[in-house]
């Protein structure tokens, strides 16, 4: 079977969130169900750094208003195809925002763009090689769905999976005349939304199938609370919804191979923390002392809880604990979290900014991962936690409570219990979590004991692979 995956970032390429790491591992964990994905991406700066081999296989003379190229290329086991676009993609800043972190107010031609190239592929551009389904991942790639709706493709299969409805995609009238689509497609069976353009509504109304990245978020967004103005769509479509968790590449997340950090480890060995542990103590400048160490990896924003932390740091130091945080985001919470450290030397330390090295050695060296998100639609984070014996605290939500067992009474005697959750998801909430999670470290044998059943969790790929691979079979047999 060939899939065509679109998709605005993919790990090792390049990263800004858990999208990347979906993008970057469903397609290897499928190849082992008789499935080959390619993956459709922008050729952003870096991307076209780091893919030196490549193989021009189509152009454009004009693709919603400039020349493009779709390069192919190998990396690291996956096969990609690059949207080469330099008037769209060869900019300074990230993937969706300037070096001011504003959003670049052409995102919309930009990912319309991707989007119709991905179509384009659907209908035979590449010599050789035609899809049989095509997945599009998040408003950036949605419009892949709409142009294949509207440009005669709907007997191909499409999937969209949404990774968090928060980020919608919505732009103004005026864009529509500008993306090469019939006049029905601004409709509410299309991409009108409120009297806008809705690149993920659009995907929503249009795909064949829509998935989500955990059971628990799947039935969150037909809610008012989490649906972000969409749950009347989605509750329509319920039919066609499905949560499937994410899963973590378990070869880059490993503690018994990972090269970034200090010292490798095994469930069976996890007096070899101690030295992971040693040296994010020395990264951190924390203390030396037997307190445990709280880390968060994360962005810095009120969605992730960010702000629950700062309100509860000042009493996780009186209680003994130690914090270690890694993250960027908004400005206001970096600073009541850069505050806190300066009133707490030694008990909190703070590096702003991204670091995949870093990140790795926080998870096989802290205690204990704080994910406070008031809305989670999977979280890797927890995961990684899980692999590596950092036992992950979070709130009740999303994929968070699907992938985390909490060490209540019942599941510490049934010696089941992988971390701790908690709701009302507030700092009350979280105290109330912590103050379990310190009884539970000050015995050691418990600690070890949860810890090792996180290790035992099977965070892999290949139950969520077996999905989607289920998914798309069943997909097929309707055409």
């Amino acid at each position: 079977m060939k899939i065509l995956s679109v998709a605005s970032e993919v790990f090792p390429l390049i990263k800004t969130g858990g999208l990347a790491d979906v993008a970057g591992a469903l397609p290897l964990a499928l190849a082992g169900h008789g499935m080959h994905m390619r993956t459709l991406m922008p050729g952003y700066p870096v991307v076209m750094q780091r893919l030196a081999k490549s193989e021009v296989v189509a152009t454009f003379d004009d693709l919603l208003g400039e020349p493009a190229r779709i390069l192919a290329a190998k990396h690291e086991g996956l096969d990609i195809l690059v949207l080469d676009a330099p008037g769209f993609f060869d900019r300074p800043g990230g993937p969706y925002t300037d070096a001011t972190a504003k959003d670049f107010p052409d995102n919309w031609r930009r990912f319309a763009a991707l989007s119709l190239a991905g179509a384009e592929i659907a209908r035979g551009l590449l010599f050789g090689w035609r899809p049989d389904i095509v997945h599009a991942h998040d408003w950036q790639a949605a419009m892949t769905a709409v142009y294949m709706r509207y440009t005669g493709l709907q007997h191909i299969p499409t999937v969209i999976t949404v990774h968090n409805l928060a980020f919608q995609g919505q732009f103004g009238p005026e864009i529509f005349p500008e993306l090469g689509l019939p006049p029905d497609a601004f409709s509410v069976d299309g991409l009108e939304y409120y009297g806008d353009v809705g690149f993920l509504k659009g995907g929503l109304r249009t795909a064949w199938s829509i998935t989500t990245v955990s059971p628990t978020y799947a039935q969150e967004i037909t809610t008012p609370e989490y649906g972000m103005g969409l749950e009347g769509l989605i509750n329509a479509r319920a039919a066609d919804l499905d949560g499937i968790v994410n899963g973590i590449d378990t070869a880059v997340w490993n503690p018994e191979t990972d090269p970034h950090i200090a010292r490798p480890f095994a469930a069976g060995s996890l007096k070899k923390r101690a030295v992971n542990r040693q040296a994010l103590v020395e990264r951190f400048n924390l203390d030396d002392d037997d307190g445990p160490i709280f880390c968060i990896v994360s962005r810095l924003t009120w969605q992730k809880g960010i702000d629950i932390i700062a309100e509860v740091a000042d009493w996780i130091v009186q209680q003994g604990g130690k914090l270690a945080v890694l993250g960027s985001g908004d400005q206001g919470l970096e600073g009541a979290l850069l505050a806190a450290a300066s009133r707490h030397r030694g008990r909190i330390g703070i590096v702003i900014g991204y670091n995949e090295p870093l990140s790795h050695l926080m998870q096989a060296g802290s205690d204990a991962i704080l994910i406070p998100s008031r809305f989670e639609p999977c979280g890797l984070t927890q995961l990684y936690g899980l692999r590596y014996g950092c036992i992950p605290i979070v709130a009740r939500t999303g994929g968070l409570a699907d992938t985390v067992i909490d060490a209540n009474e019942a599941a510490l005697s049934a010696r089941v219990a992988t971390g701790f959750q908690f709701t009302p998801i507030n700092a009350d909430g979280l105290r109330q979590a912590l103050r379990r999670v310190f009884k539970a470290y000050a015995e050691p044998k418990v600690w070890a004991r949860i810890q090792n059943q996180g290790m035992k969790s099977d965070v892999s790929w290949e139950n969520s692979a077996a999905r989607y691979a289920e998914l798309y079979s069943s997909l097929l047999a309707k055409v």
